[in-house]
């Protein structure tokens, strides 16, 4: 985590462990390796709506998912979930509908799903938190939904709190597969 030292190291002491991120994808990164680690699920993303695509920003485990990687917005989970026909958090994503007729493509394998919208200041949809697991997850991993929801509005706030010209550049879709 860029060199700081990580969350819940017993050995720490004073500020360096709490001191501010250096920029956004910073902190964005900090954000995913927590929910990783405290929530689990096999990927978590940061993503950015660009057209008609859904463009990975940021991603943990690190290397999983490149940054740029993009699919069609129409395909997407979180698309489903920012309509309201899917929502945010289906530990079996086949028992949901709207879910189910997304698992082909690049979802193929996608057993679970918990997503949040990222908003601007203006309300608008810039992107979304999400995570994916291969395998269905227990009803219990529900409760991880508010914590993922905070997270989405401290990045939200980081976002709309910034210049528009220091927001994360567009990267433009970069196919994946």
């Amino acid at each position: 985590m860029n060199g700081m030292v990580p969350p819940g190291t017993p050995e720490t002491r004073g500020i360096a462990d709490v001191a501010p991120w250096p920029d956004w994808p910073a902190a964005a990164d900090g954000a995913l390796a927590f929910l990783h680690e405290q929530l689990g699920w096999d990927l978590w993303a940061v993503t950015r709506i660009e057209g008609d695509a859904q463009v990975v920003l940021r991603a943990v485990p690190a290397g999983t998912v490149p940054p740029g990687a993009a699919l069609p917005w129409d395909e997407s989970f979180c698309r489903q979930m920012v309509q309201g026909t899917g929502p945010r958090v289906a530990t079996v994503t086949a028992a949901v509908p709207a879910y189910a007729r997304c698992a082909a493509g690049l979802a193929a394998g996608v057993a679970a799903y918990l997503g949040v919208p990222l908003v601007t200041r203006d309300g608008e949809l810039y992107g979304t938190l999400c995570a994916i697991a291969f395998r269905a997850q227990p009803r219990s991993a529900t409760r991880g939904l508010a914590t993922a929801e905070f997270v989405a509005r401290m990045l939200s706030t980081l976002l709309a709190d910034r210049p528009s010209g220091l927001l994360p550049a567009p990267l433009g879709p970069q196919p994946v597969g």
